[in-house]
């Protein structure tokens, strides 16, 4: 059943968004940011644009419950039981197992969206078909479906799946999924022509999900199904207080979708971007002759090439000699180091927990 009031939406929002440092900080993380200077933060772009396709009261957000008030301050539409308070940090699979409980009480026929909070979408109307489509073919059978974007280049920071038969118009069964390759292997993924980027973002039929998860993720299932009759009721926040801390620490991914049997792709190009590292928030932005972006401050550059300067709006930066490197100030934390070493960022941001505690993350 393909009626619009059967549609949900399920938001992800607990991420810290280290990769970000020092902007993102665990008090507020880059999903509550306003990166590109539109007025609205990443989690509130995201409300906005699926509330064209799904009742903006079928509209769940799960997130840490250290940021219940930070959502509420931001979507102030939500009334307090669409938003899902998580104890603890246990990845994407307790998640949307839990909110495919708490949407299975409320609607047992629902088609459901899954999407991450911070994803960057600039063709939105060719996105929204893509979804209004995604959500018919789940509603008319048992598949679980990925949203697969077709890649501009040989990228080592997404994941990709590679599509086999076709199933429908732009529809595709997946023959595999790659978590992040190497840059060779990407090379090769990309001039095939059977491998798409794996956006995070999910379409299924509520009962389907809850059906696979319980048979490919058993232990988790037993977790946050031992009470069902409190879903949808003033008991489920104390229940899942007291449960979601035992489930297992997996992701969608790993635990269902790279082993069902029953998973297919819409393929599309929406300009979409997993705004997930400041490499990606330079390929998005303009660029002056020397290829530096400047964001929110004012800036003097001598001699520099390929960087990006992000600094409060009150600062000027001058540099001279600079090029393909980060410099970022946010608070009491100014970072410079090379633009595309992504993974040192987390390295920084461990070290300095480590060493300094939690007043510089």
């Amino acid at each position: 059943m393909n009626d619009i009031n059967h549609n949900y939406c399920v938001i992800m929002g607990g991420g810290i968004g280290s990769r970000f440092w020092p902007f993102s900080r665990k008090n507020l993380p880059k999903q509550f940011l306003d990166f590109l200077g539109t007025g609205r933060s990443l989690l509130q772009q995201t409300f906005d644009r699926f509330k064209k396709v799904v009742p903006a009261e079928h509209i769940l957000v799960v997130t840490n419950a250290m940021y219940a008030d930070l959502v509420k301050e931001q979507l102030p539409e939500l009334a307090d039981s669409q938003i899902l308070l998580e104890p603890c940090r246990r990845n994407t699979a307790p998640c949307i197992a839990w909110a495919s409980y708490h949407i299975q009480a409320l609607c047992p026929d629902a088609n459901v969206v899954v999407a991450p909070s911070d994803h960057l979408i600039l063709k939105e109307e060719e996105f929204l078909e893509a979804i209004r489509r995604g959500l018919k073919f789940v509603s008319e059978s048992e598949k679980l479906l990925t949203l697969g974007i077709k890649p501009n280049r040989p990228e080592t920071g997404y994941g990709y799946i590679q599509i086999a038969e076709q199933a429908g118009e732009n529809f595709y069964k997946v023959k595999t999924f790659t978590e992040k390759p190497e840059l060779e292997l990407a090379k090769v993924f990309v001039e095939s022509g059977e491998f798409y980027w794996n956006s995070g973002l999910f379409m299924w039929n509520v009962q389907s999900i809850i059906k696979a998860g319980e048979r490919l993720l058993p232990e988790l299932a037993a977790k946050l199904s031992v009470k069902k009759e409190v879903y949808g009721t003033e008991q489920e926040q104390a229940f899942i207080k007291e449960y979601f801390p035992a489930c297992p620490n997996v992701s969608i991914d790993y635990g269902v979708m790279e082993k069902a049997d029953n998973v297919y792709v819409s393929l599309g190009d929406f300009g979409w971007s997993d705004l997930g590292t400041w490499s990606s928030l330079y390929d998005l932005s303009p660029k002056d002759r020397e290829g530096n972006v400047v964001l929110k401050c004012r800036s003097m550059l001598y001699d520099c090439h390929d960087n990006i300067v992000v600094m409060p709006k009150d600062k000027l930066v001058v540099i001279e000699g600079l090029d393909n490197c980060l410099v970022a100030e946010s608070e009491n934390v100014l970072l410079i180091c090379r633009k595309d070493d992504e993974q040192s960022v987390r390295k920084y941001v461990n070290d300095v927990q480590m060493k300094l505690g939690d007043d510089f993350v």
